[in-house]
Protein backbone atom coordinates (compact mmCIF):
# COMPACT_ATOMS: atom_id res chain seq x y z
CA UNK A 1 0.00 0.00 0.00
CA UNK A 2 1.67 3.22 -1.30
CA UNK A 3 -0.07 6.41 -0.41
CA UNK A 4 0.02 8.72 -3.12
CA UNK A 5 -0.80 12.15 -3.86
CA UNK A 6 -0.98 13.75 -7.05
CA UNK A 7 -1.57 17.47 -7.78
CA UNK A 8 -3.11 19.26 -10.87
CA UNK A 9 -0.91 22.32 -11.21
CA UNK A 10 -2.65 23.55 -14.75
CA UNK A 11 -3.34 27.28 -13.22
CA UNK A 12 -0.34 27.17 -11.10
CA UNK A 13 0.76 26.50 -7.99
CA UNK A 14 1.25 28.48 -4.73
CA UNK A 15 1.78 27.27 -0.95
CA UNK A 16 -1.04 28.73 0.16
CA UNK A 17 -2.99 26.73 -2.71
CA UNK A 18 -1.31 23.34 -2.01
CA UNK A 19 -2.46 23.43 1.85
CA UNK A 20 -5.65 24.51 1.07
CA UNK A 21 -6.14 21.20 -1.56
CA UNK A 22 -5.02 18.51 0.79
CA UNK A 23 -7.49 19.95 3.73
CA UNK A 24 -10.55 19.98 1.36
CA UNK A 25 -8.90 16.60 0.83
CA UNK A 26 -9.08 15.57 3.85
CA UNK A 27 -5.75 16.32 6.24
CA UNK A 28 -6.21 17.03 9.23
CA UNK A 29 -6.51 20.88 10.30
CA UNK A 30 -5.52 20.03 14.16
CA UNK A 31 -2.23 18.73 13.31
CA UNK A 32 -1.68 21.76 10.63
CA UNK A 33 -2.47 24.30 13.63
CA UNK A 34 -0.45 22.10 16.08
CA UNK A 35 3.02 22.15 13.58
CA UNK A 36 2.22 26.22 13.22
CA UNK A 37 2.23 26.66 17.01
CA UNK A 38 5.09 24.48 17.44
CA UNK A 39 7.16 27.03 15.86
CA UNK A 40 6.59 29.57 18.57
CA UNK A 41 5.81 32.56 16.34
CA UNK A 42 2.77 34.73 16.99
CA UNK A 43 0.69 38.18 15.44
CA UNK A 44 -1.14 36.08 12.85
CA UNK A 45 -4.71 33.94 12.39
CA UNK A 46 -5.67 31.70 9.37
CA UNK A 47 -8.96 30.27 8.26
CA UNK A 48 -9.94 27.97 5.90
CA UNK A 49 -12.64 29.32 3.65
CA UNK A 50 -15.07 27.54 0.77
CA UNK A 51 -15.36 29.82 -2.41
CA UNK A 52 -15.87 29.74 -5.85
CA UNK A 53 -12.94 30.07 -8.44
CA UNK A 54 -14.62 30.11 -11.92
CA UNK A 55 -17.48 28.22 -10.80
CA UNK A 56 -15.51 24.88 -9.01
CA UNK A 57 -15.84 25.05 -5.51
CA UNK A 58 -12.65 25.41 -3.20
CA UNK A 59 -11.00 25.83 0.17
CA UNK A 60 -8.93 29.25 0.20
CA UNK A 61 -6.12 29.41 3.12
CA UNK A 62 -6.54 33.30 4.40
CA UNK A 63 -3.54 33.83 6.61
CA UNK A 64 -3.49 37.19 8.61
CA UNK A 65 -0.96 38.66 9.79
CA UNK A 66 -1.28 41.38 12.75
CA UNK A 67 1.13 44.25 11.47
CA UNK A 68 0.55 46.32 14.44
CA UNK A 69 2.59 44.39 16.99
CA UNK A 70 5.86 44.73 15.03
CA UNK A 71 8.11 47.61 13.62
CA UNK A 72 5.70 50.57 12.59
CA UNK A 73 5.39 51.31 9.00
CA UNK A 74 6.43 47.20 7.95
CA UNK A 75 4.00 44.65 6.72
CA UNK A 76 5.21 41.20 8.75
CA UNK A 77 4.09 39.08 6.58
CA UNK A 78 6.94 40.90 4.19
CA UNK A 79 9.74 41.15 6.36
CA UNK A 80 12.77 39.45 4.51
CA UNK A 81 14.82 36.78 6.56
CA UNK A 82 18.39 35.09 6.60
CA UNK A 83 17.82 31.88 5.10
CA UNK A 84 19.53 30.21 8.14
CA UNK A 85 17.19 31.95 10.27
CA UNK A 86 13.98 30.50 8.99
CA UNK A 87 16.03 27.05 9.15
CA UNK A 88 16.76 27.17 12.48
CA UNK A 89 13.27 28.64 13.38
CA UNK A 90 11.87 25.16 11.52
CA UNK A 91 15.06 23.03 12.89
CA UNK A 92 14.28 24.31 17.09
CA UNK A 93 10.27 23.47 16.37
CA UNK A 94 9.25 20.36 18.19
CA UNK A 95 7.58 19.06 15.23
CA UNK A 96 6.77 15.59 13.89
CA UNK A 97 10.36 14.31 12.44
CA UNK A 98 9.09 14.04 8.85
CA UNK A 99 7.79 17.03 9.11
CA UNK A 100 10.72 19.31 10.52
CA UNK A 101 12.56 17.02 7.38
CA UNK A 102 10.49 17.88 4.63
CA UNK A 103 10.22 21.54 5.69
CA UNK A 104 14.04 22.36 6.35
CA UNK A 105 14.58 20.21 2.81
CA UNK A 106 12.48 22.99 0.91
CA UNK A 107 14.11 25.86 2.71
CA UNK A 108 17.34 24.25 1.60
CA UNK A 109 16.31 24.55 -1.75
CA UNK A 110 14.83 27.79 -1.96
CA UNK A 111 18.18 28.97 0.04
CA UNK A 112 20.62 27.58 -2.62
CA UNK A 113 18.68 28.82 -5.15
CA UNK A 114 18.45 31.92 -3.96
CA UNK A 115 22.32 32.13 -3.22
CA UNK A 116 23.08 30.92 -6.82
CA UNK A 117 21.11 33.80 -8.18
CA UNK A 118 22.16 36.83 -5.62
CA UNK A 119 26.07 35.28 -5.80
CA UNK A 120 25.75 35.10 -1.82
CA UNK A 121 26.41 32.27 0.88
CA UNK A 122 23.13 30.02 1.10
CA UNK A 123 23.19 30.29 5.20
CA UNK A 124 22.89 34.25 5.01
CA UNK A 125 21.08 34.79 1.68
CA UNK A 126 18.02 36.92 2.61
CA UNK A 127 14.44 35.14 1.71
CA UNK A 128 11.87 37.90 0.70
CA UNK A 129 8.77 36.71 0.05
CA UNK A 130 9.72 32.97 0.80
CA UNK A 131 10.65 34.30 4.06
CA UNK A 132 7.95 35.53 5.15
CA UNK A 133 5.78 34.07 7.83
CA UNK A 134 3.15 33.64 5.66
CA UNK A 135 5.20 31.61 3.63
CA UNK A 136 6.95 29.74 6.38
CA UNK A 137 3.35 29.12 7.68
CA UNK A 138 2.49 27.77 4.16
CA UNK A 139 5.48 25.56 3.72
CA UNK A 140 5.40 23.69 7.17
CA UNK A 141 1.35 23.73 6.82
CA UNK A 142 1.97 21.54 3.81
CA UNK A 143 4.49 19.22 5.14
CA UNK A 144 1.97 18.92 8.29
CA UNK A 145 -0.76 18.34 6.10
CA UNK A 146 0.96 15.28 4.27
CA UNK A 147 1.66 13.74 7.06
CA UNK A 148 -1.39 13.85 8.89
CA UNK A 149 -2.91 12.03 5.31
CA UNK A 150 0.05 9.54 5.88
CA UNK A 151 1.17 10.40 2.25
CA UNK A 152 4.58 8.45 1.36
CA UNK A 153 4.88 9.46 -2.55
CA UNK A 154 4.10 12.73 -3.82
CA UNK A 155 3.82 13.72 -7.91
CA UNK A 156 2.50 16.35 -9.87
CA UNK A 157 1.18 17.54 -13.34
CA UNK A 158 3.31 20.05 -15.31
CA UNK A 159 3.16 23.49 -13.96
CA UNK A 160 1.86 26.22 -15.26
CA UNK A 161 3.47 29.46 -15.85
CA UNK A 162 2.70 32.67 -17.12
CA UNK A 163 5.00 35.69 -19.20
CA UNK A 164 5.85 39.40 -19.01
CA UNK A 165 7.00 40.33 -15.59
CA UNK A 166 5.76 40.47 -12.08
CA UNK A 167 6.85 43.14 -8.83
CA UNK A 168 8.59 41.67 -6.35
CA UNK A 169 10.56 43.14 -3.26
CA UNK A 170 13.78 43.69 -5.83
CA UNK A 171 11.48 45.48 -8.29
CA UNK A 172 10.30 44.17 -11.43
CA UNK A 173 11.54 40.82 -12.90
CA UNK A 174 10.69 38.31 -16.05
CA UNK A 175 7.46 36.17 -15.32
CA UNK A 176 8.36 33.23 -13.97
CA UNK A 177 10.86 34.72 -11.14
CA UNK A 178 14.30 33.60 -11.53
CA UNK A 179 13.69 31.43 -8.47
CA UNK A 180 10.71 29.62 -10.42
CA UNK A 181 13.05 29.16 -13.65
CA UNK A 182 15.95 27.98 -11.43
CA UNK A 183 13.95 25.30 -9.59
CA UNK A 184 11.85 24.13 -12.61
CA UNK A 185 15.72 23.54 -14.16
CA UNK A 186 16.94 21.82 -11.31
CA UNK A 187 14.35 19.42 -10.77
CA UNK A 188 13.67 19.16 -14.80
CA UNK A 189 9.96 19.85 -14.09
CA UNK A 190 7.76 20.48 -17.15
CA UNK A 191 5.57 23.68 -17.60
CA UNK A 192 2.95 24.91 -19.63
CA UNK A 193 2.56 28.10 -20.55
CA UNK A 194 0.09 30.04 -20.30
CA UNK A 195 -1.38 33.56 -21.85
CA UNK A 196 -1.33 35.75 -18.79
CA UNK A 197 0.93 38.27 -16.96
CA UNK A 198 -0.07 36.66 -13.11
CA UNK A 199 2.30 35.39 -11.44
CA UNK A 200 0.78 31.45 -12.25
CA UNK A 201 3.60 30.02 -9.49
CA UNK A 202 5.18 31.24 -7.41
CA UNK A 203 8.91 29.73 -5.49
CA UNK A 204 7.19 28.54 -2.54
CA UNK A 205 5.05 26.13 -4.05
CA UNK A 206 7.42 25.18 -6.65
CA UNK A 207 10.17 24.24 -4.52
CA UNK A 208 7.30 22.49 -2.37
CA UNK A 209 6.49 20.49 -5.18
CA UNK A 210 10.19 20.25 -6.70
CA UNK A 211 11.94 18.97 -3.56
CA UNK A 212 9.29 16.61 -2.25
CA UNK A 213 7.86 15.17 -5.03
CA UNK A 214 8.77 12.23 -7.02
CA UNK A 215 7.66 12.98 -10.60
CA UNK A 216 6.30 15.16 -13.10
CA UNK A 217 3.73 13.81 -15.28
CA UNK A 218 0.40 12.74 -15.84
CA UNK A 219 -1.76 11.55 -12.93
CA UNK A 220 0.05 7.45 -12.37
CA UNK A 221 -2.53 4.70 -11.88
CA UNK A 222 -4.34 4.67 -8.36
CA UNK A 223 -7.59 3.79 -6.71
CA UNK A 224 -8.63 7.43 -5.68
CA UNK A 225 -10.02 7.95 -2.08
CA UNK A 226 -10.54 11.75 -2.19
CA UNK A 227 -9.72 14.65 -3.92
CA UNK A 228 -9.79 18.30 -2.53
CA UNK A 229 -8.99 22.07 -4.75
CA UNK A 230 -7.09 24.58 -3.05
CA UNK A 231 -8.04 28.53 -4.69
CA UNK A 232 -5.54 30.98 -5.07
CA UNK A 233 -6.58 34.23 -3.81
CA UNK A 234 -7.29 35.92 -7.45
CA UNK A 235 -10.13 34.56 -9.91
CA UNK A 236 -9.78 35.61 -13.41
CA UNK A 237 -12.35 34.65 -16.00
CA UNK A 238 -12.12 31.82 -18.31
CA UNK A 239 -9.98 29.49 -16.15
CA UNK A 240 -10.24 27.83 -11.95
CA UNK A 241 -7.47 29.70 -10.38
CA UNK A 242 -7.02 26.36 -7.96
CA UNK A 243 -4.79 23.42 -7.37
CA UNK A 244 -6.51 20.09 -7.76
CA UNK A 245 -5.13 17.33 -5.03
CA UNK A 246 -6.16 13.89 -5.69
CA UNK A 247 -5.24 11.02 -3.32
CA UNK A 248 -4.94 7.30 -3.53
CA UNK A 249 -3.17 4.11 -3.61
CA UNK A 250 -0.90 3.37 -6.26
CA UNK A 251 0.20 0.27 -4.75
CA UNK A 252 -3.48 -1.65 -5.38
CA UNK A 253 -3.83 -2.26 -8.96
CA UNK A 254 -2.76 -6.19 -9.29
CA UNK A 255 -3.03 -8.44 -12.74
CA UNK A 256 -6.46 -11.19 -12.85
CA UNK A 257 -3.30 -13.68 -11.68
CA UNK A 258 -2.14 -12.17 -8.90
CA UNK A 259 0.65 -10.05 -11.09
CA UNK A 260 1.32 -6.07 -10.40
CA UNK A 261 1.66 -4.01 -13.53
CA UNK A 262 5.05 -2.17 -14.15
CA UNK A 263 6.93 -1.23 -17.40
CA UNK A 264 10.05 -1.96 -19.06
CA UNK A 265 11.55 0.98 -19.93
CA UNK A 266 15.04 0.69 -22.53
CA UNK A 267 17.13 2.43 -24.47
CA UNK A 268 19.81 1.44 -27.15
CA UNK A 269 23.08 2.81 -26.96
CA UNK A 270 26.52 2.51 -29.29
CA UNK A 271 28.54 5.51 -27.81
CA UNK A 272 28.78 4.95 -24.36
CA UNK A 273 31.45 3.93 -22.07
CA UNK A 274 31.05 0.88 -19.73
CA UNK A 275 31.85 3.54 -16.84
CA UNK A 276 28.79 5.41 -18.00
CA UNK A 277 26.36 2.58 -18.21
CA UNK A 278 27.12 1.53 -14.41
CA UNK A 279 26.52 4.99 -13.58
CA UNK A 280 23.63 4.57 -15.46
CA UNK A 281 22.25 1.20 -13.95
CA UNK A 282 23.02 2.71 -10.52
CA UNK A 283 20.89 6.29 -10.63
CA UNK A 284 18.10 3.85 -12.05
CA UNK A 285 17.99 2.12 -8.90
CA UNK A 286 18.45 5.49 -7.04
CA UNK A 287 15.17 6.74 -8.30
CA UNK A 288 13.21 3.25 -7.72
CA UNK A 289 13.86 0.90 -10.39
CA UNK A 290 12.82 -2.52 -9.21
CA UNK A 291 15.92 -3.27 -11.50
CA UNK A 292 17.99 -2.51 -14.18
CA UNK A 293 20.55 -3.98 -15.96
CA UNK A 294 22.60 -3.90 -19.27
CA UNK A 295 23.02 -6.47 -22.12
CA UNK A 296 25.28 -6.27 -25.02
CA UNK A 297 23.80 -6.54 -28.60
CA UNK A 298 24.80 -5.73 -32.51
CA UNK A 299 23.46 -2.77 -34.26
CA UNK A 300 22.75 -1.48 -38.19
CA UNK A 301 26.14 -2.09 -39.40
CA UNK A 302 27.78 -3.69 -37.24
CA UNK A 303 28.12 -1.46 -34.45
CA UNK A 304 28.57 -2.95 -31.13
CA UNK A 305 26.29 -1.15 -28.59
CA UNK A 306 24.12 -2.11 -25.36
CA UNK A 307 20.52 -2.37 -24.33
CA UNK A 308 20.27 -0.44 -20.69
CA UNK A 309 16.96 -1.87 -19.21
CA UNK A 310 14.72 -0.72 -16.07
CA UNK A 311 12.05 -2.85 -14.65
CA UNK A 312 9.51 0.00 -12.76
CA UNK A 313 6.04 0.74 -11.29
CA UNK A 314 4.10 3.08 -13.22
CA UNK A 315 4.68 6.10 -10.58
CA UNK A 316 8.05 5.57 -11.10
CA UNK A 317 7.95 5.48 -14.73
CA UNK A 318 8.31 9.21 -15.58
CA UNK A 319 11.92 9.31 -13.43
CA UNK A 320 13.25 6.71 -14.73
CA UNK A 321 12.45 7.89 -18.00
CA UNK A 322 14.42 10.63 -17.32
CA UNK A 323 17.27 9.14 -16.05
CA UNK A 324 17.76 7.20 -18.60
CA UNK A 325 17.75 9.80 -20.87
CA UNK A 326 19.38 12.11 -19.12
CA UNK A 327 21.96 9.68 -18.46
CA UNK A 328 23.14 7.88 -21.91
CA UNK A 329 22.15 10.89 -23.87
CA UNK A 330 19.92 8.64 -25.73
CA UNK A 331 17.56 9.87 -28.51
CA UNK A 332 14.89 7.71 -27.40
CA UNK A 333 13.30 5.63 -25.43
CA UNK A 334 10.41 2.10 -25.07
CA UNK A 335 8.54 1.03 -23.05
CA UNK A 336 6.63 -2.23 -22.52
CA UNK A 337 3.63 -2.93 -19.97
CA UNK A 338 4.38 -6.00 -18.03
CA UNK A 339 3.53 -7.82 -14.66
CA UNK A 340 5.61 -9.00 -11.89
CA UNK A 341 5.15 -11.82 -9.06
CA UNK A 342 7.43 -10.80 -6.08
CA UNK A 343 7.67 -13.12 -3.43
CA UNK A 344 7.37 -12.15 0.03
CA UNK A 345 10.07 -11.48 1.88
CA UNK A 346 11.41 -9.84 4.94
CA UNK A 347 14.14 -7.74 5.78
CA UNK A 348 16.50 -9.11 9.11
CA UNK A 349 19.85 -8.85 10.18
CA UNK A 350 22.39 -11.37 11.59
CA UNK A 351 25.97 -10.71 14.11
CA UNK A 352 29.32 -12.34 12.89
CA UNK A 353 31.91 -11.53 15.84
CA UNK A 354 30.35 -8.43 16.04
CA UNK A 355 29.95 -7.57 12.54
CA UNK A 356 26.25 -6.52 11.51
CA UNK A 357 24.89 -8.49 8.15
CA UNK A 358 21.72 -7.31 6.49
CA UNK A 359 20.22 -10.41 5.14
CA UNK A 360 16.40 -10.49 3.15
CA UNK A 361 14.78 -13.69 4.38
CA UNK A 362 12.09 -15.49 1.98
CA UNK A 363 10.15 -18.27 2.03
CA UNK A 364 12.79 -20.90 0.29
CA UNK A 365 16.29 -18.89 0.38
CA UNK A 366 18.40 -16.40 2.53
CA UNK A 367 20.00 -13.31 0.78
CA UNK A 368 22.93 -12.02 1.96
CA UNK A 369 23.95 -8.27 1.81
CA UNK A 370 27.25 -8.24 -0.23
CA UNK A 371 28.67 -4.71 0.96
CA UNK A 372 27.85 -6.23 4.69
CA UNK A 373 29.51 -9.56 4.01
CA UNK A 374 32.34 -8.20 2.45
CA UNK A 375 33.03 -5.12 5.20
CA UNK A 376 33.43 -8.29 7.50
CA UNK A 377 35.49 -10.41 5.79
CA UNK A 378 37.99 -7.72 5.31
CA UNK A 379 37.56 -6.56 9.18
CA UNK A 380 37.98 -10.04 10.24
CA UNK A 381 40.33 -11.11 7.65
CA UNK A 382 38.31 -14.04 6.46
CA UNK A 383 37.52 -15.22 3.14
CA UNK A 384 34.10 -13.68 1.80
CA UNK A 385 32.32 -17.12 0.82
CA UNK A 386 32.88 -18.26 4.20
CA UNK A 387 31.25 -15.18 5.77
CA UNK A 388 28.43 -15.07 3.58
CA UNK A 389 27.80 -19.16 3.99
CA UNK A 390 27.90 -18.50 7.77
CA UNK A 391 25.65 -15.47 7.43
CA UNK A 392 23.12 -17.55 5.30
CA UNK A 393 23.73 -20.49 7.76
CA UNK A 394 22.53 -18.14 10.46
CA UNK A 395 19.43 -16.34 8.19
CA UNK A 396 17.92 -19.79 7.61
CA UNK A 397 17.52 -20.13 11.73
CA UNK A 398 15.84 -17.00 11.31
CA UNK A 399 13.23 -18.55 8.81
CA UNK A 400 10.97 -20.33 11.31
Amino acid sequence: MTRTVWFNCCAGVAGDMLLASLIDAGADRLAVMDAWGALGVDGFAATWEQVQRCGVSSIWTNIAVDDHRHEPGHDHAHLHRPAGDVIALIEAAELPRPVGQSAVAVYRALADVEAAIHGMDPDTVELHEVGALDSILDVVGVCAALHSLGIERISYSPIAVGHGTVRTAHGMLPNPVPAVSRLLADSGARTVGIDTTMELSTPTGVALLTVLGESCGPMPSMSVESTGFGAGTADPPGRPNVVQAIIGDTSSGTRPDGGRPCHLVEANVDDVTGEVLAHTIAALIAVGAHDAWATPIVMKKGRPAHTVHALCDDARFDSVRQVLIAETGTLGVRATPLGRWPQQRRDDSVEIEGHTIRVKIGDNRVKVEHDDALAAAEALGRPLRDVISLAETLGRQLMS
